[in-house]
Parts: structure tokens; C-alpha cells; sequence
């Protein structure tokens, strides 16, 4: 009967202080009131059966989920040393932070990394650096079949609907891109009132629920479509194949949760069950994907259309590719989005282990895209805890000419990383639509943090631009990355990833690390050609 010690104790004194307070003074029912709970819950976790240790072990058992509950924060602010924490390390929000608040964002004494140890990687600077101007850190997207390209920023806020964010932090968002100059990509749940409030230039995601253009039966309604990207404030349209959070994996918003602000952006009654479906209907093949895209091209006047994906089985890809070369259709932009990447809930099977990471992802639609001499042709984008200059620059000297981020600015908005953005409880007001939590996000203050964030670190990205030598992004090379294979060796990045030469899968595929990829690519099927 050890175990019910304790108990026994806490009854003991809830019966000392009673009669104290009866007998000498009332204030003993400061200590009594508390103690007079702690029995009652102690003989409620003794008869119940739901919970072992608390019937072993009545209100002492209790202090497990006290601790399990605030493991996290110890470990956050008390624990963990700069660099240890997941998903976001404290280096990496306290930089993102002092940008946000437009603050010095210098370290002192030295790196916490260890620069012996791989992974890890650098840029090698040049004795001739330049300093190039940070205003002119941006890209052309649009093909010759676009009639109304985008100058977009290199840094830009990655898909994040309204309804996983709350009203104040897309408004937020917005605003802070529009004083920025860069752009604002909505997420699949549709362009809402608040991503319109701000006058930022947008990027509309198109999922395969459709919302904002879909028919009743959630298909897709190319009128609504037209409709709603005739705005000018929609500078280009995103096909989201896939998304790095749960690759594969469709999404449900419960009827309860669909308010009469989000069944306005979904095009859905209020109340209603939003399915996303894991796969698009409006597209079977490669074809059609390339189809759909010339589709939307016209019905949006001619604005540049893309495609957003985390790479999964590399034959389908590489399908789309086959599909490009034998059709002449380009899509105007590739977003690949890294497994690492997700704003908000997932499963932990998908979060952990489904999907490329970025870095891999990156590295083998360059090498598709410059193997069949597309590179050229199509603008290639990345996300996926990207928030750092070097990030920026390390991605582009692999083949981006763009780079977006959600979570990075998510910190700028006041993002604490309590890991409540799946169950509406979001202490400071970002991922959730408890009207009383959103009060704390004061838009006009977030949306400067916002534009500061992306300000700051497009300065970082020109100096690292500058330190290579290089006057734009574009001109960072493979070769300006150094990458640590072991304590003693270290390689250029284009020897790390085995990047392909230009045209190589087109003269001799059989020769190349993707051989076997790409003789299971088919031009007009997902399929491969033989398992």
C-alpha cells in the first residue's frame, strides 16, 4: 500500500487544515480548499478505469501528464543548446526574429556549428567580390506562350490557406508583402477576403478540392476559375500535385470548422465537409497535366502557370518531362517542395517518412530539366525550411531561381513553435480562428515584421551573392558550394550530387545515374513502363 502514501498524506493534511479553520481562523481554508480538491480528485482516479496509473496511484499519477505537458517547454527554453531543437532550432528563430524586428543580426564569438562533421557545406568566396544591389535580387517568370509575365522577388512566402492561418496573419502576410515587393502564395483553401485586404501580389494554389473554382460536385469550373484570376492582384497560378508535409495524402476540414468567411474562399456552403481527394480529376496523364496548364493559361489572360509537387516516384516525373518533349507544352514554373517542409497537421508516418527531402528533390529536377535541355525554358522554385540567405543561396547555385518559405515567416508574424497548430489553441494568434487568440496579432505591426523579415535577409543573400563574386543569384554555380563528405574530404556540389551535363538524357541517358528512371518514364501515362 505504498503507492496510495501520498494520497493519504494530502487527506491528512485536507482534515488538519478543515479543523484549523473551524477551531482558530478561516484563512485556513486557503490551504484546506485546495487540499479538500486534491482528495476528491484522488478518490475520482481511484474508482475510475480509463487510466492504470492514476488508479495505482491516485493524484500522484497525475504529475505524468503535468510533466509530459510541459517537456516541451523545458526542453525549448531550458534544455536544448542553440542549435539541437526540431523542427526549428533556437539559431535559427533568433535570426529570424532579430530580421522581423529589423534588429542587429550579427553572432558574437564565433560559429556554434561543427565544422568537422558532414553534413555540412559552404560557400566559397571570391578574392574578386562585388556588392550588388539588393533591390535587384528578383526573377522573369513567363514563357513565350505568357502574355503577362511576373518580375517575382527570389524570396517569397511559401502556400499557407486561410482556415489553417488565421484571419489576422493572412491580412498580416499580405500587407507585409505588399510594402515588401514580393509575393504571397494563398494555399489550396482559395483566395479569401484577407489575402485580397493587404493589395500584395498573389499567387493563387490550386489543389485538387479546387476551391474557389470548383462545381458543386468539387470538380473543376473553368468560369469561376476565370472569374476569380481576371484580379490583378493574382500574378500567377500554382497546380499543387503534392505538398511536403504529407506527399500523396489528400486533406478534410470538418463542416464544423467551415465558417462563412472560409465556405466564402472555398466556394462551398457554410458548413460542409472540404475534401481534398489525392489525386486532381481534372487530370489523368502527363498530357493532360500539360493540357491543363495551357488551359489555365488562357482562362487566366495569359498569366504564368506551374506546377508545385514533392518528389515521389522520380519515372512519374520524369514522365511529365517525356510529356514536355513531346508535346512542346512548358509549363512557366516547377515549385518542389521538400518532405521536411508542413505548416500544419500531418500524420506522423508522412511527416517522417513519405516524400524527398528537399535538397535530394531539388537536385534531381535540376538534373531532369537540365539533362533534356529544359532548364532554360522553365523557372524552377524550391521550399522547404528555407530561411537563412545561405539557404537561399546554396538552393540557387543547385538550380533554383527562386526560393519560398511559410514557416520563416510565420516566426516573423510572432510564431513561438508551441506546436498548437493543429488543434486551434495557437498561443500567439497565427494558426488559429479563436477570434480571442487573433486579437493578440496586432496586422499593421506583423505585416512591417513581415516585410523586415524578407528585406533583411534578401540584404544577407546580396552580400553572399557579392562575397561569390556574382552580381545576381543566377550566376551562383554548383561549384560555388562545398560540400563535407567525411572529417578529411570535402567536394564541390556538383561532384556531391552528380549533377548531369546538358542534354544528357537525351544522347546518352544509359550512361547517367537516372538510367534506370527514365527508361520506366512513358510520355503519356503515370505508368511505368515495367515494375
Amino acid at each position: 500500500m505504498i503507492r496510495i502514501i501520498p494520497y493519504a498524506i494530502v487527506v491528512l493534511l485536507a482534515a488538519l487544515t478543515i479543523a484549523a479553520s473551524v477551531e482558530w481562523s478561516a484563512w485556513w481554508l486557503v490551504l484546506a480548499v485546495p487540499l479538500a480538491i486534491g482528495v476528491l480528485s484522488g478518490l475520482y482516479d481511484m474508482v475510475q478505469s480509463e487510466h492504470t496509473l492514476r488508479r495505482n496511484f491516485p493524484l500522484v499519477g497525475r504529475l505524468r501528464w503535468f510533466f509530459e505537458w510541459l517537456r516541451p517547454f523545458l526542453r525549448q527554453y531550458v534544455v536544448e543548446s542553440e542549435t539541437e531543437g526540431r523542427p526549428f532550432n533556437i539559431e535559427d528563430r533568433a535570426l529570424i526574429y532579430r530580421r522581423a524586428k529589423d534588429t542587429m543580426s550579427v553572432e558574437p564569438f564565433g560559429s556554434h556549428i561543427d565544422f568537422d562533421k558532414p553534413p555540412y557545406e559552404w560557400l566559397s568566396q571570391s578574392i574578386n567580390a562585388k556588392r550588388p544591389a539588393h533591390e535587384e535580387m528578383r526573377v522573369k517568370v513567363g514563357g513565350p506562350e505568357c502574355a503577362r509575365p511576373y518580375s517575382a522577388s527570389v524570396f517569397n512566402i511559401s502556400a499557407m490557406s486561410f482556415g489553417a492561418l488565421g484571419a489576422h496573419a493572412i491580412e498580416a502576410l499580405n500587407r507585409g508583402a505588399k510594402i515588401g515587393g514580393f509575393f504571397h502564395d494563398t494555399g489550396e483553401g482559395g483566395v479569401s477576403r484577407y489575402h485580397k485586404i493587404g493589395g500584395g501580389d498573389l499567387v493563387w494554389e490550386i489543389g485538387s478540392g479546387y476551391f474557389g473554382c470548383r462545381t458543386r460536385g468539387g470538380n473543376f469550373d473553368p468560369q469561376r476559375f476565370a472569374d476569380t484570376a481576371a484580379s490583378d492582384q493574382i500574378k500567377m497560378i500554382e497546380i499543387k500535385i503534392s505538398q511536403g508535409a504529407k506527399p500523396g495524402a489528400g486533406g478534410l476540414l470538418p463542416g464544423e470548422k467551415v465558417t462563412k468567411e472560409i465556405a466564402e474562399a472555398r466556394g462551398v456552403p457554410i458548413g460542409t465537409t472540404c475534401e481534398s481527394p489525392p489525386a486532381h480529376t481534372a487530370f489523368t496523364s502527363p498530357p493532360e497535366l500539360l493540357e491543363f496548364i495551357v488551359k489555365l493559361r488562357e482562362l487566366s489572360g495569359g498569366k504564368p502557370v506551374g506546377f508545385k509537387l514533392c518528389i515521389g516516384r522520380r519515372h512519374e516525373f520524369l514522365a511529365i518531362v517525356k510529356a514536355m518533349l513531346k508535346t512542346g507544352i512548358r509549363p512557366d514554373f516547377i515549385v518542389v517542395d521538400g518532405s521536411e517542409g508542413g505548416t500544419g497537421a500531418a500524420p506522423a508516418e508522412f511527416l517522417d517518412n513519405v516524400g524527398t527531402p528537399l535538397r535530394e528533390g531539388l537536385v534531381f529536377v535540376r538534373n531532369a530539366l537540365v539533362g533534356t535541355g529544359l532548364k532554360d525554358e522553365i523557372r524552377l522554385a524550391c521550399s522547404g525550411k528555407q530561411i537563412s540567405a545561405f539557404a537561399l543561396a546554396s538552393s540557387m547555385a543547385l538550380g533554383a531561381d527562386w526560393v519560398n518559405t511559410a514557416r520563416g515567416f510565420m516566426f516573423a508574424l510572432g510564431c513561438v513553435q508551441s506546436l498548437h497548430c493543429h488543434d486551434n489553441r495557437c498561443p500567439t494568434g497565427v494558426a488559429t480562428q479563436d477570434k480571442g487568440r487573433q486579437r493578440g496579432l496586432v496586422v499593421p505591426e506583423k505585416a512591417q515584421r513581415v516585410a523586415n523579415f524578407h528585406r533583411n535577409t534578401i540584404k544577407a543573400l546580396a552580400d553572399l551573392v557579392g562575397a561569390a563574386g556574382c552580381s545576381h543569384p543566377s550566376e551562383l554555380t554548383p561549384r560555388h558550394i562545398m560540400y563535407r563528405l567525411n572529417e578529411h574530404k570535402n567536394v564541390t556540389a556538383d561532384v556531391a550530387y552528380d549533377l548531369l551535363e546538358q542534354n544528357a538524357l537525351l544522347f546518352e541517358p544509359w550512361e547517367t545515374h537516372l538510367a534506370e528512371h527514365w527508361a520506366r518514364a512513358q510520355a503519356d501515362t503515370f505508368a511505368p513502363a515495367r515494375e
